[in-house]
């Protein structure tokens, strides 16, 4: 083998070392792909819209009200589920004929939230009262969600990330997809 041929494998070599080094922490610990599959986020989301999660934000923030959350289904670990956030910690989530509305304890008035996303959703009566670190998310898709109605709150450990980029489709690429202010 002559020169030319080592030194093009030894770059090759340390080509492959420094894209390690670099793509697989930031893989881990900062950002990740996520295929959305499933209706329960239509038409925010569709199946095959493929997302970069932040993994880093909620190191230093707490999640938000509106916020589109990447997270391990509470009931099979080995699963991930797209939602929207409603309800906080220590607040009390109430659903009354698909209205939902947020108390907290300094706000006994309440908080009606306006969904303008939500499509032909009547909804049931219930109302949920969340713990520390305890979080309500529902899918936009109502009637098509499994979320926090079925299998109670979400602890916030579970959370994995928020919804930073929409790569897929092209004509929908966008920065924060789906997240909303009430």
């Amino acid at each position: 083998m002559n020169n030319s041929n080592e030194n093009f494998f030894v770059e090759i070599l340390k080509f492959s070392l420094l894209t390690l080094i670099i793509v697989l922490p930031f893989r881990m610990y900062i950002a990740k792909p996520f295929i959305v599959d499933g209706a329960s986020m239509s038409p925010t989301f569709e199946t095959g819209n493929y997302l970069i999660v932040d993994q880093l934000s909620y190191k230093f923030q707490e999640p938000e009200r509106g916020e589109v959350v990447i997270f391990k289904y509470p009931k099979d670990q080995t699963r991930f589920f797209i939602k929207r956030i409603i309800g906080l910690p220590q607040e009390t989530v109430e659903i009354n004929d698909g209205k939902i509305t947020i108390y907290k304890e300094n706000k006994p008035e309440g908080l009606e939230l306006e969904e303008e996303y939500i499509q032909n959703w009547s909804g049931e009566n219930t109302k949920y009262i969340l713990e520390e670190n305890e979080y309500f998310v529902m899918g936009d898709n109502r009637t098509n969600s499994s979320d926090s109605r079925f299998w109670g709150p979400l602890p916030e450990n579970l959370i994995v990330g928020r919804a930073f980029l929409r790569l897929l489709p092209v004509n929908q690429i966008s920065a924060f997809p789906g997240n909303f202010d009430y």
